[in-house]
């Protein structure tokens, strides 16, 4: 399969090789092998045909495992969608603190765009299908977007605190500001010449501290 466009303007990530199916067998299998081969077959089929592309059925039949075990564990397929995609991403969305907060913020801007370099299509899918998916937009919301958002709040309050912002700053516009720009221009794409790259990215810090800095 051919890499897709990104709302970045660039080409997204090829399909991962897909983990070999677990063979039937006797004996009781890992709950942990059996959870990895689903989320790998889940990441396989996601880059294959889409959201739309993943049932639970395609799950069981590629991944060596049973239907019955996928519902144990993931109410819906976009549950399950979204915890293989965005499991994977632990390392990209983390919150470094080295005690300057520009240059955190920058760090994980860096990071994050970088991800929607590599993975922007998949990614608004997800958003795009969570509309209309309550499980799905409940998921997205309790295991990502208000977690990820704390995390931000959390790396800016404790900036706050050490005197490296103003005491009156928005924490929660601040987030709004750097992340949610990111995303409008991954989701309402407006001219290829404006893309969500490390110079936006730069860009969005260096407009910020004009208004935040102490």
């Amino acid at each position: 399969m051919e890499p897709t466009e990104t709302g970045t303007g660039k080409a997204a990530p090829a399909a991962p090789s897909p983990a070999p199916a677990l063979k039937p067998g006797r004996g009781r299998r890992r709950a942990e092998d059996v959870r990895r081969a689903a989320l790998a077959a889940t990441s396989a089929l996601l880059f294959d045909a889409g959201v739309k592309g993943v049932t639970f059925e395609k799950v069981a039949a590629r991944a060596g495992v049973s239907k019955m075990t996928l519902y144990r564990w993931w109410s819906t397929p976009g549950r399950l969608v979204f915890e293989a995609y965005f499991s994977a991403l632990e390392e990209a969305l983390a919150f470094p603190d080295t005690g300057d907060v520009r240059a955190d913020l920058t760090a994980q801007l860096h990071s994050f765009v970088g991800l929607f370099q590599r993975g922007g299509a998949t990614i608004a899918q997800i958003i795009g299908a969570a509309q209309s998916d309550p499980d799905l937009i409940e998921a997205l919301s309790d295991q990502y977007v208000r977690p990820r958002r704390q995390l931000a709040v959390d790396r800016l309050a404790a900036a706050r605190a050490a005197g490296q912002i103003r005491a009156d700053a928005d924490l929660d516009a601040i987030v709004d500001q750097l992340w949610g720009a990111c995303y409008h221009r991954l989701l309402l794409p407006v001219l290829p010449q404006h893309p969500v790259d490390t110079a936006f990215a730069d860009a969005l810090i260096a407009n910020l501290f004009r208004g935040v800095a102490t």
